[in-house]
């Protein structure tokens, strides 16, 4: 699934293949971020993918996939490890992927916010 593969992108600092999960229409929302589209979206990828004082890993938890059409909507948890100190938190989110015109499904909407 294209969320796992992100995760390990994620973790692994390949920035331009994190970035493409999402679609340039992208709209995302992240609780203490705000709403973000896909060219700033980005930008704070990479400027933490390349933190030099710690290492970020995510890993995704799929709770629930509904496909209507080009459309797909994805209930999930990320689990985040911050090193060094290993501290965790999880996210809960809900994404939206569109089918796009060359075939690729992308997240186009997006929310994730910190559970307690």
């Amino acid at each position: 699934m294209r969320l796992h593969n992100w995760a390990e992108d994620f973790s692994a600092g390949r920035a331009d293949a994190a970035c493409g999960l999402f679609s340039k229409d992208l709209v995302s929302d992240i609780q203490g971020q705000g709403e973000a589209g896909y060219e700033t979206r980005c930008k704070l990828i990479s400027k933490v993918m390349h933190d030099p004082a710690r290492k970020f890993r995510y890993a995704a938890d799929v709770k629930e996939v509904i496909v209507e059409g080009d459309l797909a909507v994805v209930r999930l948890q990320w689990t985040l490890t911050i090193s060094p100190g290993d501290e965790t938190s999880t996210e809960s989110g809900l994404d939206v992927f569109r089918k796009e015109a060359d075939g690729v499904w992308r997240i186009v909407r997006f929310m994730a916010f910190e559970n307690p």
